[in-house]
């Protein structure tokens, strides 16, 4: 796709199928399990979202806290003044709510349990603060933010981005109101991801009591 308006170091494309017919040995899943499947990638993709734009947020907020420290207006630093020490204080206080949802979401992951809601809701709030600290850094950087000779105008161009794809932010709106309503429950799958590092363990739990027998 050519012409992307930011995130341009990822090169985006697309291909299209139709009539193809896949052996049955190269089946994923069940037939019919199709977007069942494509539904539980989706917690993967938005997981690893929330986590970039929550880099984002981090890098609007230091990109900010120095240009605010070093720009200098009517002899005092720009930083000085109440209306941007609160755009800076936002960055800060939705960085660090931003990192601790999807950490939360990474600990359920990690213990091999659902975490469809959690990362739902950190991909959500990740991302449309991130859209909000790219602005602000723009306008704490003024002109200079408008151009390309500082980072920040790139932050504007890629945030757009991560608040639209693996679910808009009104997809994500509505699925934590129907979870807090009780709309929306999430059933379990046939299939769940193993927890980190289980499988790795069971291995060589095996292979012990395997050597304590040969003793």
């Amino acid at each position: 796709m050519k012409e992307k308006w930011g995130i341009l170091a990822g090169n985006t494309g697309f291909f299209k199928m139709e009539d193809v017919e896949v052996p049955a040995e190269n089946v994923v899943g069940r037939p019919g399990e199709g977007f069942k499947i494509a539904m539980f990638a989706l917690d993967q993709g938005r997981f690893t979202v929330a986590a970039g734009a929550t880099g984002l947020i981090r890098a609007c907020r230091d990109a900010s806290a120095s240009y605010a420290k070093e720009r200098k207006a009517f002899g005092v630093e720009i930083a000085q003044h109440q209306l941007v020490k609160e755009m800076i204080a936002q960055m800060e206080s939705d960085y660090q709510a931003a990192r601790l949802l999807w950490l939360r979401a990474g600990w359920l992951k990690n213990h091999g349990q659902r975490n469809t809601r959690e990362t739902s809701l950190a991909k959500w709030f990740a991302t449309v603060a991130s859209e909000r600290a790219a602005g602000d850094a723009v306008q704490i950087h003024g002109a200079n933010g408008y151009s390309d000779e500082y980072p920040v105008g790139r932050f504007y161009r890629n945030c757009k981005g991560a608040v639209i794809y693996e679910g808009t932010r009104e997809i994500h709106k509505l699925m934590q109101a129907d979870y807090v309503l009780g709309y929306r429950v999430d059933r379990p799958t046939r299939c769940e991801l193993p927890a980190h590092g289980k499988e790795g363990s069971q291995k060589s739990e095996g292979k012990s009591q395997k050597s304590e027998v040969k003793r």
